[in-house]
């Protein structure tokens, strides 16, 4: 194989962290995780696995005490009794230590936990929610990946099935600390890896037979509309489609449709040059025919007679042919400009050889060959067990279009984290079936948003676009925004992406940080978006009468401001959040800081923005690093402290650490404070001189402009002592909720005026109640009047 194809393993454990009987073996590999094996023949597996690349770890402290007719092996998180025999229910048990139920937290051999999820292979053809494979937490404490049928690497990187009949267990003993099972997990499966920063822009997909031109005055469209997007997927169509029968079907495809794409080498340099990063879709399970421009130089590469015209037959197991693949098949069309494939595999799990399935040898190659030369590395592909998170970015699949599947989507992300698969992308709006629906495909876009990737896709029924121009107005301008606003959230992205590559996935279910809150696990549509945003989906239609759409959400202690309406809200509480079209709840606690791209309409082109704009919520003090980089896989990086000084009021922005190379030269910073107090004056200083500030007062919030900050320098920007958040405009608000409500006229006049009277909060809301309104109208109205207490 060659050298860039050799998996970075450290596969063979210290052998101190071993307990080692005739036929069996116990590999205590941190406190709370531990390799258990047993072969009949007495030999073991010290070859990296799909899942298991480095075992090689440092050695935890551990006892082992042998009673004759058992073994005991204790840490401080767990206590292992094992009878020295083959693993039975009964002769295998690990007791999860410290803090939860002793009865509910041992994990017998055989045994299943209360699983909290894991992640899927795909989501085609799903409509609403699908079985999920399990990852590495639970609530039990303990969870469990049986790695005894998964293949094996040998040392030149090429893959082997293993022998039958032996057992390879992983057993996990975190209890609710659910953020160290995912540590373990990575640090023995390997790192997700940093994704190019372009990536995380917004993709367009649609599987629709596009010539050149169409596809170009398609894109110029979405600039002249001041939509961005960085990342441009071509489905089948870009390839010959319509072939003879006798060579079977057109799904699978290596020469360009010239009829649709005339000088293809043209059009990728046209994206290129607009900012866009290019994907191809290829579905290789049909292997390469005699019609393809590429066979002659493939029937070469493998000693065939291209003359006999036989078909080269798609085999993942053989590595000659692997090389092939990759050396002629995608080298010639990554010259013209193809930046990395799309992996349309759909062809099941098995192969020549027992126990290799082709999704995973494809994510696994193609990630590594498109990680060559010191790039970063992407491909787009299904989900293939664990280990997948090292092969990002992931495609969830084909989803109908419903409400149904919107639904899912949220807690099928979060979750997806349990078992360290953090980058999907999903299908925003759905790729096929169903009907077209305004609100539904605006509410699937704002999802999209806050999502790990957003990839804006659909079928091939023409009626299915996802362009928001063809919606109406209101949602096309509300789809226009969130759009922006994704490209605007990068630098947070970008800095979650690195966080992500040291542990920490971008989504997170609530009971990561809340892990003993039952309620934390009841909110699926509900989740952590980076370390300083929780955002609640709206996956329902909108109320008839209040036509607002609501999601069931729990706000953890603390103060929260919507930083998409300035609404504050007391946390420590069950809540229903309602909300018009025009936005969905994205909650930030008091101290929260994030950075968005200072402009407005951001271009296609992701880079480090001369012009950041920091979101800031008094209240307590905060602090976040600004993380950017030059682009290399290895390059150089800056990280830039923003802090929040809660007693002085003062946000400061220090001098980057590490190399600036890649960073302007000025910076023009605007701090925004959502829900200011307003009474202040701010003030601004550069290096501790006062310096020139414009600002900009908006009904609800603060923004203060400081242009041409130096990279080297320290600017501070001061609103003064122990600065609060604002009160919310309750009679503001819910005049605008009664406004847009299909409801009486003189209940909204009751409704407002028992809301706003001169008394107690308590008094105020007995006589809403003694209204009786309808359900829905109830539940918005108590959300606003009961936001914040008295």
């Amino acid at each position: 194989m060659k050298p860039a194809y050799r998996l970075d393993s450290r596969p063979v454990a210290r052998p101190e962290a071993v307990v080692r009987g005739e036929r069996y073996r116990i590999t205590v590999l941190t406190e709370g995780l531990v390799r258990l094996e047993y072969a009949q023949d007495g030999q073991f597996e010290d070859r990296a696995s799909t899942f298991a690349i480095n075992r090689e770890l440092p050695v935890p402290q551990y006892s082992v005490h042998d009673r004759g007719d058992h073994l005991e092996v204790v840490t401080a998180r767990f206590r292992l009794t094992y009878d020295k025999g083959p693993f039975t229910t009964s002769g295998l048990s690990l007791a999860v230590r410290g803090g939860i139920s002793s009865y509910h937290s041992v994990w017998r051999y055989g045994t299943e936990p209360d699983d909290l999820g894991g992640t899927a292979r795909t989501l085609d053809e799903a409509d609403g929610a699908i079985p999920l494979e399990p990852g590495v937490v639970s609530r039990n404490g303990y969870a469990a990946i049986d790695d005894s049928g998964s293949l094996v690497f040998d040392d030149e990187g090429w893959v082997a099935p293993r022998t039958d009949g032996r057992q390879d267990l992983y057993v996990f003993a975190f209890g609710h600390d659910y953020a160290e099972a995912i540590t373990a997990l990575y640090a023995v499966a390997g790192p997700t890896p940093v994704l190019p920063r372009w990536a995380l822009g917004n993709w367009w997909s649609r599987y629709y037979a596009y010539t050149a031109e169409e596809y170009r005055a398609l894109l110029t469209r979405f600039r002249v509309e001041g939509i961005p997007f960085s990342v441009s997927v071509i489905d089948m169509d870009w390839h010959v489609v319509d072939v003879d029968p006798e060579h079977g079907s057109g799904w699978t495809g290596y020469t360009w449709n010239r009829d649709l794409f005339p000088d293809p080498e043209s059009l990728l340099d046209w994206l290129h040059e607009h900012g866009l990063r290019v994907t191809l879709n290829v579905h290789p399970a049909d292997g390469v025919r005699s019609y393809e421009e590429a066979y002659p130089a493939m029937a070469h590469a493998l000693g065939r007679d291209p003359a006999a015209g036989d078909p080269i037959a798609f085999d993942v197991t053989d590595r000659e042919f692997l090389t092939a693949y990759f050396d002629v098949l995608h080298r010639g069309l990554e010259a013209q400009g193809v930046d990395f494939w799309w992996l349309d595999w759909q062809s099941g799990p098995h192969s020549r050889v027992a126990g290799i399935d082709p999704l995973w040898m494809l994510n696994h190659f193609h990630y590594l060959d498109n990680a060559r030369d010191g790039r970063r590395g992407l491909t787009f592909s299904r989900y293939a067990g664990p280990g997948s998170h090292r092969y990002p970015i992931g495609f969830s699949g084909d989803t109908v279009i419903s409400w149904a599947s919107l639904a899912f989507q949220p807690h099928f992300t979060a979750t997806a984290s349990n078992i360290g698969y953090g980058w999907w992308s999903h299908d925003i709006g759905g790729h096929f079936f169903g009907t077209k629906d305004d609100e539904l495909a605006t509410r699937w876009l704002q999802l999209g948003t806050f999502s790990p990737v957003l990839r804006l896709h659909s079928g091939s029924n023409e009626f299915t676009t996802k362009e928001p121009w063809s919606f109406a107005p209101e949602a096309a301008a509300v789809m226009t925004r969130f759009l922006r606003l994704r490209h605007r959230l990068i630098p947070y992205l970008h800095t979650m992406n690195h966080r992500a590559a040291a542990g920490t996935p971008l989504v997170l279910p609530l009971y990561y940080r809340w892990p003993e809150v039952e309620q934390a696990y009841h909110v699926p549509n509900e989740y952590l978006f980076g370390d300083q945003l929780l955002v609640a989906a709206i996956t329902e239609p909108a109320d008839a009468r209040t036509r607002l759409g609501r999601v069931d959400a729990w706000l953890p202690e603390g103060t929260w401001v919507d930083v998409l309406t300035d609404q504050v809200y007391d946390g420590d509480r069950e809540i229903h959040l309602h909300r018009d079209l025009s936005t969905i709840p994205v909650l930030a606690a008091a101290g929260a800081i994030v950075p968005l791209d200072g402009q407005e309409v951001p271009g296609n082109e992701p880079v480090n923005p001369p012009h950041l704009q920091v979101l800031v919520v008094v209240g307590a003090d905060g602090a976040f690093t600004l993380v950017e980089d030059n682009g290399a896989r290895d390059g150089a990086r800056s990280r830039t402290g923003l802090t929040f000084s809660q007693g002085s009021g003062t946000l400061t922005v220090t001098a980057p650490e590490g190399a600036v190379d890649h960073l302007p030269a000025t910076r023009t910073w605007t701090v925004t404070f959502p829900a200011a107090p307003q009474s202040v004056e701010p003030t601004a200083a550069v290096d501790g001189s006062p310096v020139a500030l414009e600002v900009q007062w908006e009904p609800t919030r603060l923004s203060v402009r400081v242009d041409d900050v130096p990279i080297d320098s320290v600017l501070e920007v001061t609103l003064g002592v122990d600065p609060q958040p604002a009160r919310n405009d309750v009679r503001a608000r819910l005049f605008d909720l009664l406004d847009r409500a299909r409801v009486e006229y003189a209940l909204k006049s009751r409704v407002l005026e028992a809301a706003t009277r001169d008394r107690p909060l308590a008094l105020r809301a007995a006589e809403i109640m003694a209204l009786e309104l309808e359900p829905a109208l109830a539940s918005a109205v108590a959300e606003v009047l009961l936001a914040q207490a008295d």
